[in-house]
């Protein structure tokens, strides 16, 4: 009976933490479904790929109550993201838009990636090289000498 009371344990606290506090939480359940979905796809600036309505930093944390406070503004989802990009950048957004302005960003790991490979072929193409065997058949003398030791 403990241990299965330590599993159940376990497990729960092996869910994920719901990062949103309830004191950030608007009264509109409208709103706040909005407020979710736009924090999802913005980024915690402190966390590694962690949205903020997941992170529990303090930023995150900051970051959540200004989207609920654009929205009580009356901003539009879209509003809301520009707001945040235009105060810090487009790493903000989770999925950033494919667009001139980080055509390099978004090429650089596969041109890396072909360089590498052709790097390697390159290299690899340079270490077949077999040795150089001598053309010149054996003369009668050398293979009666052979024949010799054959039977020898």
């Amino acid at each position: 009976m403990t241990r299965v009371l330590v599993l159940v344990l376990g497990l729960l606290l092996a869910l994920p933490a719901q990062a949103v506090q309830p004191d950030e939480v608007l009264a509109d359940p409208v709103l706040e479904a909005r407020a979710r979905e736009i924090s999802k796809e913005i980024r915690c600036l402190v966390c590694r790929n962690e949205s903020i309505d997941d992170s529990s930093a303090a930023l995150a944390r900051d970051l959540r109550l200004l989207v609920r406070e654009r929205i009580m503004a009356g901003d539009t989802d879209g509003e809301v993201k520009l707001y945040l990009v235009e105060r810090f950048g487009e790493f903000v957004l989770l999925n950033p838009p494919f667009n001139l302005g980080n055509l390099a960003i978004w090429l650089s790991g596969p041109v890396i990636l072909l360089l590498g490979a052709m790097g390697a072929a390159v290299y690899l193409r340079g270490q077949r090289k077999e040795p150089a065997v001598p053309e010149s058949p054996l003369t009668e003398e050398e293979k009666a000498e052979v024949e010799r030791l054959l039977k020898g």
